[in-house]
């Protein structure tokens, strides 16, 4: 039988591409192949445990789903994009993602590129919308959140990082720092866009922006260990790169069972962030559990 978790998860999809579908409709114009490209990086599954994480923190304020659900749908709009481009072979050079071809091999490279520009481009232009909210100092705090996530202080100056950083110049401080930004800014930035939404206190705001800290790194420990355990066909995507490529991972650099313990701490330290709010937050603190507990 389905858990609580496993249900509010499934509804979440079912509902973020539904939305999407509306933010992304066909196109027959010359711009037909950019709108392909768009649509088929964005629909294409995946868990949208990001959005979900969006929705969940907004809703420990009251917050309206029509508000959370559009910030919610940009912020997967803008993690399809970085997935785009992290694809591309001036990045990680990937084939497949979520089981089927990247989008640099589905259409080619050029179009990939802007497909993920267009998609940057459309998760302001959601948020900036007065329907996501009706101030315009919230609207403006999401967008500055954002901002910062994706930039150079963020998911872009960790993929950078991620790139220039030689295998034996990282040590675990560095390996934390560079995941921080890559993957945990996005997971951040989900937290915290609940909480603007809710005009949470700034208590509350802290404690949402540790757990999702502590959140984020766990989840790309779990992804170091799926990488070092876990089955393409599982995954969807080609395993073992990082290793073959020589790159440091906390599980290099950790060893497999003690990447297990402490990806496991950090699941029980973010729970703990979540006292505040008591049994509101249950989805919250399974969230945190299924990060380290999935299988893709």
């Amino acid at each position: 039988m389905e858990d609580d978790f496993g249900k509010a998860l499934r509804q979440t999809a079912e509902l973020m591409d539904r939305e999407l579908r509306e933010f992304l409709p066909d196109n027959n114009g010359l711009e037909k192949q950019l709108y392909n490209a768009m649509r088929y990086s964005v629909l294409s599954g995946g868990k949208r445990l990001r959005a979900f994480l969006v929705i969940q923190a907004a809703d420990l304020f009251g917050v309206p789903r029509l508000h959370s659900t559009r910030v919610a749908s940009a912020l997967e709009i803008i993690h399809s994009y970085s997935l785009i481009h992290d694809d591309l072979p001036c990045m990680d050079d990937d084939d497949l993602r979520r089981g089927i071809p990247t989008v640099h091999k589905e259409f080619d490279e050029a179009t990939a590129v802007l497909a993920g520009d267009a998609l940057q481009s459309l998760a302001f232009e959601i948020i900036g919308d007065a329907k996501t909210h009706s101030s315009a100092e919230v609207r403006v705090q999401l967008v500055s959140k954002l901002a910062y996530a994706i930039g150079v202080r963020g998911m872009v100056g960790g993929q950078t990082m991620d790139i220039y950083a030689e295998g034996d110049d990282i040590d675990i401080v560095t390996i934390t720092r560079l995941q921080q930004l890559k993957t945990g800014a996005l997971i951040t930035f989900a937290c915290e866009a609940g909480a603007i939404l809710g005009h949470a206190s700034p208590p509350q705001q802290q404690a949402l922006k540790a757990y999702a800290h502590d959140l984020g790194l766990a989840f790309q420990i779990a992804d170091d260990i799926l990488d070092t355990e876990g089955s393409a066909e599982e995954l969807g995507k080609a395993t073992g790169k990082d290793d073959a490529a020589g790159k440091a991972t906390f599980v290099s650099l950790m060893g497999l069972d003690e990447a297990k313990i402490h990806a496991r701490m950090l699941v029980d330290q973010a729970i703990e962030h979540l006292e505040p709010f008591g049994p509101k937050a249950d989805l919250l603190r399974h969230a945190a559990r299924f990060a380290i507990e999935r299988r893709n």
